[in-house]
């Protein structure tokens, strides 16, 4: 079974090289995925840009139209951690949408793969750490509403907690926020989830293996979703540059198997995003982020 796979080629662009984030880093990772043949012509979906209406389920309508047209004061900029362009409001109209396509595909396949998303530190009203717009919130937000499903677990793996989705889903009852992150780690301030579970500093593969499998096991017992979206960031490699984990590659992709062979044997559909992960070397990077497109060819070929 080929695994459906969205992506737009509008998610890199030319970009400050001595920038923190690695925007190049969704062109390599569909290089490789490309050359290891998870990534044809046949499997991969292409979104345009978010509805409008769609985005302002989760957003507020005056900072979608600041952020649009560069009004944001220098302040929230500051906040949002990315310099504002044109390239960037239109990856930012894009991925939201492609994390929807990915849920909705992931609903009639069983399985599907974002090459993006997971920008989970965007509030309401403001974007904050190196994210813009909320696309976990926006895409569990809008499914529900066009009735595609009624109850979703958001299971996010990344090393820094969901705040933004955990803060903007608060009074979402149809909607399970679950994070594993590390404690000591931005955002300083944390936000409620559903589920949270903060890891101590240096923590290493089997102590990790084993919290991930019995807080997804606890999660999808309370949440009793339709839907998993599974944020699988690898920001909590050891050598990640925003990362407190001692995690490694192949603690990473005993995660990727662990979670969605969980998740496969609870028959549920499962839409993956890629979250954070941190590394000037972005090819090095990508293999990193490969990991979950491997496993879920892997767990869902069976």
């Amino acid at each position: 079974m080929s695994i459906p796979l969205v992506y737009s080629p509008f998610y890199s662009y030319p970009f400050p090289a001595t920038h923190r984030f690695p925007m190049d880093k969704f062109k390599q990772l569909h290089r490789c995925l490309t050359a290891a043949g998870l990534l044809q012509a046949h499997n991969v979906f292409r979104p345009g840009r978010v509805k409008p209406a769609v985005l302002e389920l989760a957003h507020h309508r005056d900072y979608i139209q600041r952020f649009q047209h560069n009004q944001l004061s220098q302040q929230e900029l500051r906040k949002m951690g990315l310099p504002w362009s044109e390239p960037l409001v239109k990856r930012s109209m894009i991925s939201p949408n492609g994390t929807l396509m990915t849920g909705a595909i992931a609903l009639r396949h069983g399985v599907a793969c974002h090459l993006a998303g997971g920008t989970h530190h965007a509030y309401h009203d403001h974007g904050r750490g190196y994210c813009v717009f909320n696309d976990l919130a926006v895409a569990a937000k809008a499914l529900i509403a066009q009735g595609k499903a009624n109850k979703i677990l958001i299971f996010d793996c990344d090393v820094h907690q969901g705040d933004g989705t955990a803060s903007i889903l608060a009074d979402d009852p149809q909607v399970f926020t679950c994070s594993i992150h590390c404690e000591k780690n931005f955002p300083h301030h944390k936000q409620t989830s559903d589920l949270d579970v903060g890891l101590p500093k240096g923590m290493d593969d089997e102590e990790y293996l084993a919290v991930v499998h019995e807080t997804l096991l606890e999660a999808l017992r309370l949440s009793q979703p339709d839907l998993v979206f599974y944020d699988a960031g690898v920001d909590v490699y050891a050598e990640d540059g925003l990362g407190y984990l001692n995690i490694s590659t192949a603690g990473i992709a005993a995660r990727e198997r662990l979670v969605l062979h969980t998740i496969q044997q609870h028959n549920l559909p499962v839409a993956t995003v890629i979250g954070g992960g941190y590394d000037r070397d972005q090819k090095a990077l990508a293999q990193r982020h490969a990991l979950v497109f491997h496993a879920a060819a892997e767990v869902f070929s069976n």
